[in-house]
């Protein structure tokens, strides 16, 4: 069994693991950190070689921290990171061409960068700075860079940028000439890719200038070097030619491109450029296709049903809120405001034209856009129909279309109640505009034009405190409603709640700020708050706006005249009237301004014209009159006093100057002047003597008529009655400065007839009113036979006569035998015309 047993033999045979402890002193890294030579050949590692005849160590073939020293207690550090820290690196020189030239191309870039920052904040000028600078760096760099390296090592790319903001900044700023010479330069580079592209630009400029065939050359030029991959940018270009094509007249080019961008990718641009080609021309039912071309082109955007929560989900809800506003959302609101713009201009365009009606224009338009995705237009194309109607100044169809839609829902209903209320208020109809503002608030409560116009009818009927809160409810629901806000305005004003009105007024300065209205409110409001300073302010801002409002600069004027400022007074006075030289006021004001300043013969002008615009005014002609005698020229003043004594008789200060004047010069007409002088301040006394008695007597108490004592009681009260009625005719007659003028028409020769009831005015009143053969003065004699007949009278005109005088109560002419004042004939029995015998003989 033993036979295949074999044992170890007991001679010294060789170990099976001796040797691994044995190693080659080559491979020994005990002391490579005392090793000279080998710690010159780490620090020369970059490429320099250590001195000749020292032999560099196989550092390459080192095991990775595995070595004999591990093993004798050196800690393991294969990133030989014990030897502290690495040296510093070597600095850059600030002075070497390579560093210059990229701290050059860096300031570059960020000058463009700037410019073209500038131009979005709408600094132009700026940006323009920036874009020059930015070229003149550019150039350096270019110099520098062809003197350290090869041409075409130069930065094309800055190059472009450069020059093409420059171009840009140019045209933005207006000065299209340099942008045309910098495109130009861009484009003739054949070192520049796809610069041919920028020719559109140049056409634009070129359309700016209006000159359209070189504008259209670029267009083309631009369009031959598009590839036809490009289509957006080839349909855009297109659409520029057709554009130009429409400005110079030339319709069927412009149908021709516009044809082809409806057919290749329509859009609403397109599609209204289409339509107005085709209304230029006149064809109808090609306008009628492309409407309907304009309402099929897609919007491409979602619908409303999208940001309705379909659950109670929170985190639904949570990120439907999130996208309701966002800018995606906004972009496609104003995609479809855009489109509802383009076909209710186009619908209003085309509907008068394309049927024998407009209302069956509008008709046609209605039934296309019902079904179209635009269906919510139609009732507001049926609300510009009414409005068309209007213009057409066809009231009563505009009211039958608009009540059409009370029917109908609420957002309609209100919108044409709420211009049917303002239609009737117009018309003055306070109570028709009121139920249909109503109606309007009703179907609505949230529509700010409803509210505002149910104000507006609560405003005119006085109710100022309820027109408030109807206007704070609208601004409620629509901040931006600056109808309301300047209403509120008014309002706070009519209440004389200043402050209020002053705020009301300064917010709608802040929404519009070049409104004439708003500025000119709140001058008035601070005029009324004793602020004149302020006031004036305010007005030259109003001024500023609108230079040649009259009414403006003649309310400066008097605010710098009530601060005793006559010379500035004067400037804004003499450019109202500069502006509207019918305004009375400031006529009167330029006149005394220039008696005050002794330039009489200055003021007549101003006098002469306001003596034009009211000429039955005696004081405009005194006044011219009067500037004739203050400036020594008295023949003039004598002549002008003349005349307006033919035209006003009965002017007690017109005799005055002309008995003055006659006495100086010496004339003999001064007698007649001063008895006819005399004559009309007896007249004056005498009238206010009778006015002062009828104002007496209108006190007596009313007593019964009772027995004989209530008799006589009543008889007192009939006379304080006559003479209080008598008291109102008087102050009704002409005064002594206004010319007498007959309330009918008087025909030379026809009798002037009088009668009167008999009680206090008999045949005697002849001699009490200085009648006889020789009086010639009717007018006279008229208004004094009223002052002393001691009558109740009436005046009145009736068939046959010229003027009649009646007692009260009114009789019959027969019964009370009325007589001719001047030639004293009895009344006609068949009432017909009876000439006067002394009107024939000349005395009349």
């Amino acid at each position: 069994m033993m036979q295949n047993v074999h044992l170890a033999p007991e001679t010294d045979e060789d170990d099976l693991y001796s040797g691994y402890n044995d190693y080659n002193p080559t491979y020994d890294t005990e002391e490579l950190e005392n090793d000279t030579a080998f710690q010159q050949a780490v620090r020369t590692s970059h490429g320099r070689r250590p001195p000749d005849g020292v032999t560099r160590p196989m550092t390459a073939v080192r095991a990775a921290g595995f070595t004999k020293g591990a093993l004798r207690g050196s800690a393991f550090d294969p990133l030989g990171q014990s030897w502290g820290p690495a040296p510093p690196l070597e600095a850059r020189s600030e002075d070497s061409p390579e560093e210059k030239i990229r701290q050059l191309e860096k300031k570059v870039n960020e000058l463009v960068e700037e410019s073209c920052i500038a131009n979005s904040c709408g600094d132009l000028k700026l940006a323009l700075e920036k874009a020059k600078d930015a070229g003149r760096k550019e150039r350096v760099l270019v110099r520098q860079r062809e003197q350290v390296t090869r041409p075409e090592n130069i930065n094309l790319d800055l190059t472009y940028s450069v020059l093409f903001n420059l171009a840009s900044q140019y045209s933005a700023n207006e000065m299209y000439a340099e942008a045309l010479n910098t495109y130009q330069v861009i484009v003739k580079n054949k070192m520049f890719s796809n610069a041919g592209r920028l020719k559109v630009n140049m056409g634009n400029i070129y359309l700016k200038q209006r000159n359209y065939s070189k504008a259209i050359k670029f267009y083309r030029m631009a369009l031959d070097q598009i590839p036809s991959v490009h289509k957006e940018m080839r349909i855009k270009i297109m659409q520029n030619i057709g554009v130009t094509f429409i400005k110079t007249g030339q319709y069927s080019d412009a149908i021709s491109s516009f044809e082809h961008i409806m057919s290749m990718a329509p859009n609403l641009k397109a599609g209204f450029n289409l339509i107005l080609s085709y209304f230029a021309i006149g064809d109808r039912e090609k306008m009628k296709k492309s409407f309907q071309k304009l309402i099929a082109v897609p919007l491409e955007i979602d619908e409303d049903d999208k940001y309705i929560s379909p659950s109670d989900d929170p985190h639904t809800n949570l990120v439907i809120e999130a996208i309701k506003n966002d800018h995606l959302r906004q972009m496609e609101r104003e995609r479809k405001a855009m489109a509802e713009k383009y076909i209710m201009t186009a619908a209003k365009l085309i509907a008068p034209v394309i049927e024998t009606s407009f209302a069956v224009g509008y008709d046609w338009c209605v039934e296309v856009v019902k079904a179209s995705q635009y269906v919510e237009l139609a009732n507001d194309l049926e609300i510009n129909k009414a409005i068309t109607y209007l213009r057409q100044k066809d009231f009563n169809q505009a009211v039958e279309t608009l009540k059409m839609f009370e029917k109908k829902d609420s957002r309609v209903k209100s919108a044409a109640a709420t211009n049917l209320s303002f239609l009737y208020y117009l018309e003055n109809e306070f109570a028709q505009a009121s139920s249909y503002a109503d109606l309007a608030v009703n179907s609505d409560r949230y529509n700010p034009s409803a509210l505002t116009n149910k104000g507006n009818t609560v405003f005119a009927n006085g109710d100022y405190e309820k027109a408030a809160e109807f206007y704070k409810e609208a601004l409620r629901n629509d901040c931006s409603c600056t109808e309301a806000l300047y209403n509120i305005g008014l309002t706070y004003k009519k209440l004389n709640r200043l402050d209020e009105a002053l705020d009301c007024f300064l917010k709608l300065h802040a929404i519009l700020r070049n409104s004439a209205q708003v500025l000119y409110q709140i001058a008035n409001v601070y005029e009324l708050m004793e602020d004149p300073s302020q006031a004036m302010e305010w007005l030259m801002q109003l001024i500023s706006v609108v230079p040649t409002d009259s009414r403006a600069l003649s309310k400066l004027g008097g605010l710098y005249d009530s601060e005793g400022d006559k010379s500035q007074a004067f400037q804004y006075y003499y450019e109202s009237y500069r502006y509207f030289p019918s305004n009375i006021e400031v006529i009167e004001w330029l006149g005394a301004y220039y008696i005050d300043t002794q330039f009489c013969e200055k003021a007549i002008q101003y006098f002469e014209r306001a003596s034009l615009i009211q000429p039955t005014q005696v004081k405009w002609q005194l006044m011219v009159a009067s500037c004739f005698r203050r400036s020594g020229n008295y023949q003039k003043a004598l002549d002008t006093y003349k005349d307006i004594h033919r035209k006003f008789p009965e002017n007690v200060e017109c005799l005055r100057f002309l008995v003055r004047l006659c006495t100086d010069i010496g004339l003999k007409e001064v007698q007649e002047y001063a008895t006819k002088l005399k004559r009309l301040e007896k007249m004056k006394e005498i009238r206010e003597q009778r006015i002062k008695s009828g104002r007496d007597s209108s006190g007596c108490p009313r007593g019964r008529r009772d027995g004989s004592a209530g008799s006589d009681s009543g008889q007192n009260c009939s006379a304080g009655s006559k003479g209080e009625r008598l008291s109102a005719q008087l102050r009704a007659l002409p005064g002594t400065d206004e010319p007498y003028e007959s309330s009918s028409n008087k025909e030379p020769g026809e009798c002037l007839w009088v009668c009167w009831d008999g009680r206090g005015a008999d045949a005697s009143i002849w001699g009490s009113v200085g009648v006889s053969e020789t009086q010639t003065k009717l007018v006279v004699t008229w208004e004094a036979f009223l002052l002393t007949s001691g009558c109740s009278l009436l005046t009145m005109s009736l068939t046959g006569s010229t003027f009649a005088v009646f007692p009260v109560p009114l009789m019959s002419p027969s019964a009370l035998k009325p007589r001719c004042l001047l030639c004293g004939s009895t009344w006609p029995s068949n009432r017909k015309t009876q000439n006067c015998s002394q009107k024939e003989n000349g005395r009349g």
